[in-house]
């Protein structure tokens, strides 16, 4: 049933694809009703030569009806798109490697559909993620000593530094420890995405002294998280001092960012 589901639709981007590009050779066909596929001067391969712009029209066709299920948030549509892309690259080079053309075009399209649900997979769960880190942060955020920002599957929460240190201190302050548990708890909870600790620090004081003091703040909370029982190889402090100020308020520049980005199995 599903494969039969699957040459229908395929079928009817052929027949859109036709369309889209009636300037090139129509030199093929895909039967419904047959065992294969089947090219009309009956050579069976699946397209005729110079048919470059049907097998993009095709799978763009494809990604079009991915992204039309009317089931999917607008991140998991981002997922699903990127998703598709890759795949569709990675199959088409395998496919290309055992197959010549006519294997790259096989492989690029099951490419596409495979990458396509890994994509649309990242994208929820990253959803998901983005969804309890706002819960365990809504105090922080609510009082603006936090925020959160989505960039596609990548997570970026970030605190004021005060919220963490007394100033020039890299000691957690007794404060802090109620905040990043939450955090831990989230973490360990999704542990498919690995973190990147960025300690930010304001100009005050030399750069020198900066970058060490943003890289030591860095390394006291992946030590906590640590203690919380977040994997140690999932954490990875940096220290950025002031070379990335986000505002002309010193206090918004010193900051601790934790960038989350998802871990894609290459199975």
């Amino acid at each position: 049933m599903l494969k039969n589901s699957l040459k229908k639709l395929l079928a009817k981007h052929v027949i859109a694809a036709n369309n889209l590009a009636p300037e090139y050779p129509k030199s093929w066909d895909l039967p419904l009703n047959g065992s294969g596929v089947t090219r009309m001067d009956g050579s069976g391969a699946i397209f005729s030569s110079g048919g470059i712009m049907r097998k993009i029209c095709i799978i763009l066709l494809c990604l079009l009806f991915l992204l039309s299920c009317a089931n999917m948030g607008q991140k998991q549509k981002t997922g699903t798109a990127v998703g598709v892309g890759v795949g569709a690259a990675g199959g088409a080079a395998i496919g290309h490697a055992y197959g010549g053309k006519h294997g790259m075009i096989i492989g690029g399209l099951i490419g596409a559909i495979v990458g396509g649900i890994a994509g649309n997979q990242v994208g929820a769960y990253m959803d998901q993620q983005e969804a309890a880190l706002n819960t365990a942060m809504s105090s922080s955020i609510a009082a603006n000593q936090a925020s959160i920002y989505r960039s596609q599957d990548v997570l970026m929460a970030t605190f004021k530094s005060d919220v963490f240190f007394d100033l020039n201190s890299s000691i957690l302050k007794p404060g802090a420890y109620a905040e990043l548990d939450r955090v831990a708890n989230v973490l360990n909870q999704y542990p498919q995405t690995n973190v990147q600790i960025q300690g930010h620090t304001d100009k005050s004081g030399t750069e020198q002294y900066n970058m060490n003091l943003s890289q030591y703040r860095a390394e006291a909370v992946r030590t906590y998280m640590i203690q919380r029982h977040v994997d140690p190889s999932r954490l990875v402090a940096i220290g950025l001092g002031e070379s990335q100020p986000i505002s002309s308020s010193n206090a918004q520049n010193r900051r601790v960012t934790m960038v989350l980005t998802p871990i894609v199995s290459n199975s």
